[in-house]
């Protein structure tokens, strides 16, 4: 792209070299330490109260660090990590089927179709051995078998069963958990807690982040707070899009915001559809639902094989229906990855095989699992997720099959992190789902949780503490001046969001901007698409400030100025995600440019020029972003075609 520049510099991920078994084991021996008095001395902001902003809070504090974290929500614990449904991937082996951490390592690399940092995923799936351990002994209920053993399933991209789980609930029980843990330095005095505050902007003095200024989300006040460090824990970016299975308040904020004081955003292209969501039902919705890809163990996805088939489905016989999955990826079958599932769905009900009113979905069917099974078992593995579909839709998934449809889902890029988890800015590190570092060009299901768990409990904690040994920095207060000018900005945006007092309303121009993503950015994207969304969001980005209507004031509780500040951060930061899918002219994972596909349909990568981590560093709204490029390089699994045949 002619309107890219690109430095010259390459990245540095501060990967140790070695045996890959022995690197995260050299490298802690490696780090610098703090004593225990001294860790007293040290102040970390954490933001985000996740899986991995709660584990990181409690690890922190355990160790004797002073820490402030900050969530949106009225309590810790209603963090989105609640919603994950299906499970937690670890490399235990218990069912005695061949898994290891090397194949954990394997699949996730293959899985997210070269375009990980091997360093950082093998020290991933060591760690998921330690997250079963720490979390059954925190309590987390996980499913056993008859004889007491923890039980396992199988995800997709697998052909193991390494999932652990909590029937659907996994993510809501391993909150909890982090949760209790946090609370209990709560109660010991090493955490303050501050809920209902939104970051809104980062404060980097000298080049290190040392603080975050917030908006109190009850009275609209500004508040600075001052750290040695910075932990982002704040999600991904999925509700650009608008129609997400993401949680309302889930949003780029807090990331964009450091993203503009310094902090490379990575891959932002890189954004997952999820299979296995409820059909879009109409113009009223403001957000889809996912059902669990653990369904997908049990359930067979089907269309009928003649096109435009309205017949309900329990009259379309066994040998009139197609298990596409399954004819297409037989090793892997109805668990083939989420971007491949996805993408076999979409091209299912785009020729004119889907089912429904709409003909946009496809069948998601329990009936041979019943009649093998019974439908105690069944109810027994997935009755909570039964019951919210059919609370959702009205219909009996016991009786007749589910409809399903992909939707956006989970985001693989995030802001880029070393292997210590700190960005490009010392003394920001970024955790769990906002950061880039650990699934390349797609997720494979069950592995967000173990991602945002590994980060927090096993990772920052010997990461930061050298940061704090190794960087001898004074210590600053909310009176420096970096402060001051970060809080009068903030104030003046708000200001700026009131007093435009236009027409339409933010929920219209999210919708517009959702609906330019999902029919450019979204599943199948082409270069002419790209363009055009480029210059539609450029458009729809100046209409917003000149036309917005943003009711209430910003002295008080008002959820109106708080979706228009995150709309108004998705409009900047949506040209960017365009920018890079327009910029990576190969297909690989979640990002899928028609022009590179294989004559099944299957993505087509192109390693010799785009084998490289795409950092993007910001240079004004609207200017051309500066492209830095981290080189990866594959020893341990050597870069092949990918293929769940």
């Amino acid at each position: 792209m002619s309107t890219v520049a690109i430095s010259e510099k390459e990245l540095d991920g501060r990967c140790p070299t070695g045996p890959i078994a022995e690197r995260w084991d050299r490298r802690k021996r490696e780090l610098k330490l703090v004593n225990p008095a001294n860790k007293r001395k040290y102040t970390v902001i954490v933001v985000g109260t996740g899986l991995a902003g709660g584990s990181a809070a409690a690890s922190l504090a355990e160790l004797g660090y002073k820490v402030l974290s900050f969530c949106l929500q009225d309590t810790p614990r209603r963090a989105h990590s609640i919603a994950a449904q299906g499970g937690i991937n670890a490399a235990k082996n218990y069912q005695n089927d061949g898994d290891s951490v090397w194949r954990l390592f394997y699949d996730t690399v293959k899985g997210g179709d070269y375009r990980s940092r091997e360093s950082n995923v093998y020290r991933l799936a060591e760690a998921s051995r330690n997250i079963i351990d720490q979390c059954v002994a925190q309590g987390v209920p996980f499913a056993r078998e008859y004889g007491g053993s923890l039980a396992n399933r199988s995800f997709g991209g697998a052909q193991v069963s390494r999932t652990f789980y909590c029937r659907g609930q996994t993510g809501q029980q391993l909150l909890l958990g982090a949760y209790q843990a946090m609370m209990r330095q709560v109660a010991a005095g090493g955490v303050k807690c501050f809920a209902r505050k939104e970051m809104v902007d980062l404060v980097v003095i000298d080049g290190n982040a040392r603080g975050i200024i917030t908006r109190d989300l009850v009275t609209g006040k500004f508040e600075s707070f001052a750290a040695d460090a910075v932990l982002l824990c704040t999600g991904g970016y999925g509700n650009a899009y608008y129609l997400s299975t993401m949680a309302k308040t889930c949003n780029v904020t807090a990331a964009w915001r450091a993203h503009k004081r310094g902090a490379l955003f990575a891959n932002p292209c890189y954004t997952q559809i999820h299979p296995t969501c409820i059909p879009v039902s109409g113009d009223h919705q403001s957000k889809l639902t996912l059902m669990s890809e653990s369904l997908r163990n049990d359930g067979r996805v089907w269309v009928p094989k003649k096109q435009h088939d309205h017949r309900r489905p329990g009259e379309i016989p066994e040998e009139e229906r197609d298990y596409y999955l399954e004819r297409r990826y037989p090793s892997y079958g109805n668990l083939a990855p989420r971007d491949i599932s996805s993408r076999a769905a979409k091209e299912r009900c785009d020729a004119g095989f889907g089912v429904g009113q709409s003909g946009m979905s496809v069948y998601l069917d329990f009936a041979a699992a019943i009649q093998r099974d019974g439908e105690a078992t069944i109810r027994a593995k997935y009755g909570n997720l039964f019951h919210m579909y059919e609370r959702i839709t009205a219909e009996n998934p016991y009786q007749d099959p589910m409809r399903i449809y992909p939707a956006v889902h989970y985001t693989m890029g995030g802001l880029w992190v070393d292997y210590h988890l700190q960005s490009n800015v010392p003394g920001l590190y970024v955790l769990g789902e906002a950061n880039f570092s650990d699934h390349g060009a797609n997720r494979l299901g069950a592995s967000a949780l173990m991602q945002g768990l590994a980060d927090g409990y096993f990772v920052v904690p010997y990461t930061v503490g050298d940061h704090f040994a190794t960087s001898k920095q004074e210590k600053v207060t909310t009176d420096h001046p970096e402060f001051r000018g970060a809080l009068e900005a903030s104030q003046q945006r708000v200001k700026t969001l009131l007093g435009v007092n236009g027409r339409r309303s933010v929920d219209q121009f999210h919708r517009a901007l959702g609906k330019i993503m999902w029919d450019h950015v979204g599943m199948a994207r082409n270069e002419a698409g790209l363009k055009e969304a480029v210059q539609q969001i450029r458009q729809l980005r100046d209409d917003f400030w000149k036309d917005v209507k943003v009711v209430g004031s910003g002295e008080a509780f008002n959820q109106n100025l708080e979706h228009a500040g995150r709309v108004a951060d998705f409009m900047e930061f949506s040209e960017l995600l365009a920018t890079d899918a327009l910029y990576r002219d190969e297909s690989c994972g979640g990002h899928f440019r028609e022009e590179h596909q294989t004559e099944e349909g299957e993505c087509q990568r192109n390693d010799d020029d785009f084998c490289h981590v795409a950092a993007w560093e910001f240079k004004g709204v609207g200017a051309a972003p500066v492209l830095h490029k981290e080189p990866l390089e594959f020893e341990e699994v050597p870069l092949a075609t990918r293929s769940y045949k």
